[in-house]
């Protein structure tokens, strides 16, 4: 395999397109969904187990988080959308849907538990929106993949209980971090008065979603309505960067992290991060996630240029590592990085953002950046003797967290970002 880290201005050809296809796509169909089809299903019980070390082997956690299990829903459904396999990831992902209407919907007030046991005894009743947004976007996209009915109905009870129990009328957009029986908790590290570009986002890729299953028109006004809050509230006025937590009326707050919801592989933070500070990996996500709302909904993507360009320029400036490959965490808008460690998700993010800024601007710095994210990603971040990625990197390259699975960590950035990746090429080789 060839590096290109510190290469910039490689022309474009089919040769090259074609080679990382050569890559991809027997890694995809392999490799990577077999691990999680061989491995998450939990057989006995029913749902997926999603605690594997470095090797891929169990590492003796069961419990069962509500963003896990809709996450391997969508995964299996996702792969079976996309033409893989031969029936087995549509049963793998309904099984899953049986699970979670089992032991995390809840009858009596409507949407999600958090967190339960290996069997579905329940651990954490609370209702949070990141979980939500997953209960939209993996039922619809199991309801596109199967045509299983319920995928549709739990789609659209899940969006009619965030519209009924979750919205602000007042102050726009949602709340986030709720009781059992929708009460807001507190605020502060429970994030009960704060609102999120992390939510808000996820919420316009499952509306998308949604829409491209039901058509409706109430579908559509709300992901329009979703879009229009990002930009016009959550991101930066001036770099069109995003901003990470606000108050009840988008007033910018410095991010701090939330008690329930990534502490489990986060050391405690004695301060929160800076007002200018950004992450890279939002960003991009956020990008190809507009443009591909903008697809669904047939709309012209012209309007939006100005923005998608200013977000993937800031990316390749400040936040792609031209010395030792990958994309950075975080950092102000104008300097370097402050938060120079490679986290997986943010390379898949990227892999896809950055292939859709150059299919739309045709500017060669985004291939670049392209090609530097995904060299990282084949030769650093992919254990390929398993399949999965490992979590988390020193800026070097050295690992720094080598599992592959956990409570907060699936296949859904993974699969997600080679299964669109490939398509942008073959896109893309279609083109030259």
């Amino acid at each position: 395999m060839k590096t290109f880290c510190k290469t910039k201005g490689v022309p474009v050809t089919k040769e090259r397109i074609n080679e990382i296809i050569g890559l991809l796509d027997p890694y995809l169909k392999n490799k990577l969904v077999p691990f999680w089809y061989n491995n998450s299903i939990d057989h006995e019980i029913g749902g997926y187990l999603t605690y594997f070390d470095k090797d891929g082997k169990p590492s003796g956690k069961t419990n069962k988080t509500l963003i896990m299990q809709l996450r391997m829903i969508f995964t299996f459904a996702s792969a079976h959308r996309a033409g893989l396999g031969n029936g087995e990831y549509a049963e793998a992902a309904r099984q899953g849907v049986d699970f979670v209407l089992k032991h995390f919907w809840d009858e009596k007030y409507g949407g999600w538990y958090w967190i339960t046991e290996r069997d579905g005894k329940m651990v954490d009743d609370s209702k949070i929106m990141y979980g939500h947004c997953f209960g939209v976007y993996s039922m619809a996209e199991y309801g596109l993949a199967t045509g299983d009915p319920r995928g549709q109905e739990y789609a659209e009870k899940t969006f009619d209980t965030i519209m009924r129990c979750a919205s602000d009328i007042y102050g726009g957009g949602f709340w986030e971090m709720f009781n059992r029986d929708w009460t807001i908790k507190p605020g502060g590290v429970y994030g009960g008065d704060r609102k999120t570009l992390d939510v808000h986002m996820h919420l316009m890729e499952a509306f998308t979603t949604l829409y491209e299953l039901t058509q409706l028109p109430v579908h559509k006004r709300k992901l329009e309505e979703i879009i229009e809050i990002l930009i016009e509230k959550m991101l930066d006025p001036k770099y069109k960067t995003g901003i990470a937590q606000f108050d009840r009326f988008f007033n910018p707050l410095r991010a701090i992290l939330f008690q329930n919801v990534w502490g489990a592989d986060r050391a405690p933070e004695e301060e929160a991060r800076p007002l200018d500070n950004t992450n890279y990996g939002h960003n991009i996500e956020f990008n190809w996630l507009l443009k591909l709302a903008l697809d669904i909904m047939g709309k012209d993507v012209e309007p939006y240029k100005d923005i998608l360009k200013k977000i993937n320029d800031q990316a390749h400036k400040w936040g792609v590592d031209w010395e030792y490959g990958g994309i950075y965490v975080e950092g102000p808008n104008e300097g370097e990085a402050i938060q120079t460690l490679k986290e997986f998700w943010q390379q898949g993010e990227a892999l896809t953002g950055f292939l859709d800024g150059y299919l739309i601007f045709k500017d060669q710095n985004y291939w670049d950046a392209f090609e530097n994210i995904f060299e990282f990603i084949w030769n650093k971040m992919i254990n390929h003797e398993v399949g999965e990625w490992y979590a988390l990197f020193e800026r070097d390259g050295t690992i720094k967290w080598d599992h592959l699975s956990h409570e907060w960590k699936i296949s859904y950035h993974s699969v997600r970002a080679v299964i669109q990746t490939l398509l942008r090429l073959r896109q893309l080789e279609k083109m030259l």
